[in-house]
């Protein structure tokens, strides 16, 4: 038995799940690379990927591979192949291109040289010749260049795998099949049906996700339905194999046809409803679904006990219209999912997911796709009381309030007045207005200044003993009283609660609205997201701890430790040091990245690191040295390293101990942690030099709460290290 590496071909973002899928088909090894995913076996192997496979677009046999600067060097090594093994003269091929050649630009001109190449080659070998037929070939040759390599590859399939064969003639069909199968997969479909869950599409067009939907629920291998097969006329071709491979996905269709569920789409065009119809047909499951032409508004499910998946692909361009329209069509959207489909789960793919805001619905998660040119979002919502998105409560009108609301007021009044010199004098745009300045009104209020005024509101979470009814009811007033005083439509204001959070709950997302505004700090720019997370994007309590880093930046290697978006970064950059960036969410160096985008500060002087920063540090050890480091842990988090947690009470020694060993012996660490009762352990740290700038960097905004963080400056001893004395923080 000979065993082949196979390549399968796939939309960009989607290799990842094909290698998934081809894992799923038994081809173990299956590993996601560039275009694609690769995987080796012997012939039947790819014949059961041809056949089985729903997200690739080809499946390709390498048959060699050359070296090819230009189209005349990629006809000499076409020509040198033996395709007199391949196929006869009497059969018909075509040849399919992609890729780059470095001197050769024009593909079509690249196409017809490889056609030359194996012309030549029978001519030479017969003085026969066999045909080209682009519709139907018995043979198709697919080539891809890049970097000066060629691969040379028989397509198994025979052409795009997305071509299932059901499709009708001129039908009108936004989404490719094997698209919709890769969202049917990122939505959990073929979990949701083998429990016997419902599938549903409110807008459902020519039916594409419904009848994918019904070919994953049961079980049918979307090669069955294709008449042919790229390998038939191949002379190195497995009938028996093949024959084998088919017979067992008929038995498999007809096992999964007995166990198959509610399937529904609906749409308000009837000739989309005729075509769904009949490409159900063509699918070999007509009356196995439903479609129906239906508005939008009357959808409902079959059944009121069905449970399952919605899942949806609304307009989001100009086949609608204007904006307007665009927006209350994705709100009526979000108010039947709301209504009627309580529940279930629900997925929307769209390329304007910022219309998604309109359905009043939080996505906890999301997928990045394709559609075409398209960069297209994939939303998922578990349509459930929590998952609505309740900014906040309706707040009560003026006649409605109590006295406390005006005291509120007068104190927010007060406060605005009381900061306006210090914040002109010193430049602060976002900052912390009002800390339970009221024990009554128990929330903290920060104001940002951008382009506009943005506020952030937390409710600290009441204990057991306020009675909620009482504590609902001043939480209106506060929500009507904020926006007034503040002169700021209630669209500018961004409510949550703030509890007791463990571990890296504090991070995780509320929403997936991807919005961001822009906002200075000591003449800086910050990108700031008031919706998707508990935080901002801007701790304001480390203001001017930030500020003190860019002071002390001139010329320094800074390391930012758990660095969240990078503020402290750009303050460090921006005085003059090269950088260094730490932290293990992808998303929020990502983050960081665009912050000193921002600022024109991007370039090879800063790195940026995605990893666990404990596992890191210890990789580091003895590695790497820096001038300035900046410690910014949170209390708790889940890492493989300090017994499985990291306890930032319990661990502190040994971390800070870890990290100065990164240190530079003239360098200095500042470390800081926003844990409330955190004693800092000073008997297990007294070879290093210690001094407490805590209350050095508070800002004015803070001082209501003045344990909002500790923080210290930590540095190597020697004869020249400064004492706490001297410390250029204290005031």
């Amino acid at each position: 038995m000979s065993l082949h590496t196979f390549f399968a071909s796939a939309p960009k973002h989607m290799g990842s799940l094909l290698a998934e899928e081809l894992i799923g088909l038994g081809l173990a090894d299956a590993t996601e690379t560039r275009g694609g995913a690769r995987f080796t076996g012997d012939l039947e192997a790819g014949y059961r990927a041809c056949l089985w496979s729903r997200v690739a677009n080809r499946i390709l046999l390498p048959l060699a591979e050359a070296p090819a600067q230009n189209a005349d060097e990629l006809y000499a090594a076409v020509r040198d192949l033996p395709w007199e093994d391949h196929f006869s003269p009497d059969q018909c091929f075509a040849v399919q291109f992609d890729g780059t050649l470095p001197e050769t630009s024009h593909r079509h001109f690249i196409t017809l040289r490889v056609k030359d190449g194996i012309v030549d080659r029978f001519m030479a070998r017969s003085g026969r010749r066999p045909s080209v037929e682009t519709e139907k070939p018995d043979l198709l040759i697919h080539v891809h260049a890049h970097q000066g390599l060629a691969t040379l590859s028989l397509d198994l399939a025979g052409g795009s795998m997305h071509r299932r064969g059901y499709r009708s003639e001129g039908s009108a069909a936004p989404l490719k099949e094997n698209l919709a199968a890769a969202l049917l997969l990122r939505a959990d479909w073929p979990r949701i049906a083998a429990e016997g869950g419902a599938l549903l599409d409110p807008m459902c067009g020519s039916g594409t996700l419904i009848i994918e939907g019904a070919l994953i629920a049961a079980d049918i291998a979307p090669g069955l339905l294709r008449p042919r097969s790229g390998h038939d006329g191949w002379a190195g071709r497995d009938t028996a194999a093949w024959q084998r491979l088919r017979t067992e996905a008929e038995e498999r269709r007809a096992r999964g046809l007995e166990r198959l569920g509610s399937l529904r789409g609906y749409d308000r065009n009837p000739h989309a409803i005729r075509v769904a119809l009949a490409d159900l047909g063509h699918a070999g499951l007509a009356g196995r679904a439903h479609f129906e032409r239906r508005e939008l508004a009357d959808c409902h499910p079959g059944r009121a006990e069905d449970r399952g998946l919605v899942i949806v692909n609304p307009p989001y361009g100009e086949r609608l219209g204007a904006a307007e329209d665009l927006a209350a069509l994705y709100a009526r959207l979000g108010s039947v999912l709301r209504e009627r489909f309580m529940g279930w789960n629900a997925a929307v793919f769209t390329g304007a997911p910022e219309l998604c805001h309109n359905m009043g619905l939080r996505a906890h998660r999301t997928h990045s796709l394709f559609n075409g040119p398209i960069d297209c979002r994939l939303l998922h919502f578990r349509i459930e009381p929590e998952a609505l998105r309740t900014h906040h409560p309706r707040p009560l009108p003026p006649e409605a309030r109590g006295e406390g609301a005006t005291m509120l007021a007068n104190r927010l009044a007060k406060n605005l007045r009381s900061l306006a010199k210090w914040r002109q004098r010193s430049g602060i745009d976002c900052y912390r207005l009002y800390d339970a300045d009221l024990p009554e009104y128990a929330f903290a209020i920060d104001l940002y200044e951008g382009e506009r005024r943005w506020v952030h509101v937390q409710e600290y979470a009441a204990p057991a003993s306020v009675d909620a009814e009482r504590a609902r009811q001043r939480l209106r007033e506060a929500l009507g009283v904020i926006p007034e005083v503040l002169e700021i439509p209630p669209t500018q204001l961004f409510y949550k609660v703030r509890r007791q959070q463990k571990g890296q709950s504090q991070y995780e997302r509320l929403a997936e609205t991807q919005r961001f505004h822009e906002v200075k700090e000591g003449g800086y720019r910050f990108l700031v997201n008031f919706e998707d997370y508990l935080d901002t994007g801007l701790f304001l309590d480390h203001r001017d701890t930030r500020r003190r880093l860019g002071e002390l930046a001139q010329g320094q290697r800074f390391l930012n430790l758990f660095a969240y978006t990078g503020a402290a970064t750009v303050h460090a950059a921006g005085g003059g040091a090269r950088t260094t960036t730490v932290d293990m969410s992808r998303t929020y160096l990502d983050w960081a990245r665009r912050n000193l985008d921002l600022n024109g500060l991007d370039g090879p002087a800063h790195d940026f690191i995605q990893a666990d920063c404990l596992a890191w540090i210890e990789q580091m050890d003895g590695q790497r040295r820096f001038d300035l480091i900046f410690l910014d842990p949170p209390s708790f988090s889940t890492s493989k390293r300090m017994q499985g947690t990291l306890d930032i009470q319990r661990d502190h020694v040994r971390l800070i101990r870890s990290v100065m060993r990164l240190l530079e012996p003239g360098g200095l660490l500042v470390f800081s942690n926003n844990l409330r009762r955190f004693q800092l352990d000073r008997e297990a740290l007294a070879d290093f030099s210690l001094s407490d700038i805590s209350r050095a960097t508070l800002p004015r905004d803070f001082a209501r709460n003045p344990r909002i963080h500790q923080c210290w400056e930590i540095r190597h001893k020697t004869p020249d290290a400064p004492d706490a004395a001297s410390n250029p923080w204290r005031r």
